[in-house]
């Protein structure tokens, strides 16, 4: 038995949480993977992994030996970049979550020159509008927008997203420009769902923060849909000011209530902790940093 093949492998079978899903990953089947798990388990006798039909999770034994398996591989990757004086370049699979609006606009059209500057490195972008679950479904890194509620990430700020209200000017010429949040009630509101639940728009009044209950005759859960809704002129959406950057710039879109704007949400990269950071996840992390860095409507907040 290959002990450092199999220190990899199970470490990934862990992430992914699936033998098939690995499999598919390096190409072998899922007899193959479940067969060296199954040696790796009988040459420590004890069983690492609990399998259940709702996937496969490390047993208190398998955990303990995840942690020390990711310590190895981090200090082995470590030594080479050291030894070798920075000549290994990083390389392997990054998981990376992200809101699809960030991921559509900003991160894939950036990513030939990353891919570029660093050749070995693979992305498997998964993109969801709910905040994921980093260990259970297998992520490395993920993109949150709002607060951390969770101490148990491992958190860097990477910039701010500025909300704010939109409308076409030919929907504005027709039904008027609100000066209110209030006014809102007289119009056509694109209502943003997350999981089902209407998700509030929030201004800043002379009395403090405004909590306003949008209700219209469209629904999505997609950021990218409220766009495409406000462009068909179906009404004023409220969305962060990443998604309305191009079309303000361009015209196609007027900035409604910019007195009551509220502050901005933070946006920070996060991975699970208990984990020492490989190389490949520094360089995707520095990527993402700089990504907000450079577009004003996703920079810090001076």
């Amino acid at each position: 038995m290959d002990r450092f093949s199999s220190l990899q492998l199970f470490v990934r079978v862990v992430e992914r949480g699936s033998f098939t899903h690995v499999g598919r990953e390096l190409g072998l089947g899922q007899p193959a993977v479940s067969k060296q798990i199954a040696a790796l388990e009988a040459h420590l006798g004890t069983q690492l992994l609990s399998r259940t039909s709702r996937g496969l999770h490390p047993t208190a034994a398998g955990q303990d030996f995840y942690e020390s398996a990711i310590r190895i591989l981090h200090d082995l990757e470590e030594a080479e970049l050291r030894i070798g004086q920075n000549n290994v370049s990083p390389a392997g699979v990054v998981r990376l979550a992200t809101p699809p609006a960030l991921g559509r606009m900003y991160i894939i059209p950036r990513l030939p020159a990353f891919f570029a500057r660093y050749p070995d490195v693979s992305i498997d972008l998964s993109v969801a509008e709910r905040r994921v679950d980093l260990v259970r479904e297998g992520i490395d890194i993920a993109l949150r927008v709002g607060p951390l509620a969770d101490s148990t990430l491992v958190a860097r700020k990477i910039g701010d997203l500025h909300m704010m209200a939109a409308a076409t000017p030919a929907y504005l010429e027709q039904y008027g420009t609100p000066s209110s949040p209030a006014d809102l009630r007289s119009h056509n509101l694109i209502v943003s769902q997350n999981q089902g639940a209407t998700q509030p728009w929030k201004f800043n009044g002379p009395d403090g923060l405004i909590l306003f209950e949008p209700e219209g005759n469209f629904r999505t859960n997609d950021a990218g849909d409220q766009r495409a809704a406000v462009l068909a002129g179906l009404g004023i959406a409220y969305a962060g000011r990443a998604m309305f950057e191009a079309d303000l710039r361009a015209g196609k879109m007027v900035p409604i209530l910019e007195d009551f704007a509220p502050a901005p949400s933070p946006i920070h990269v996060i991975c699970a902790s208990g984990r020492r950071m490989p190389q490949r996840f520094r360089v995707v992390i520095d990527f993402l940093a700089k990504m907000c860095a450079e577009e004003p409507a996703l920079r810090l907040a001076p």
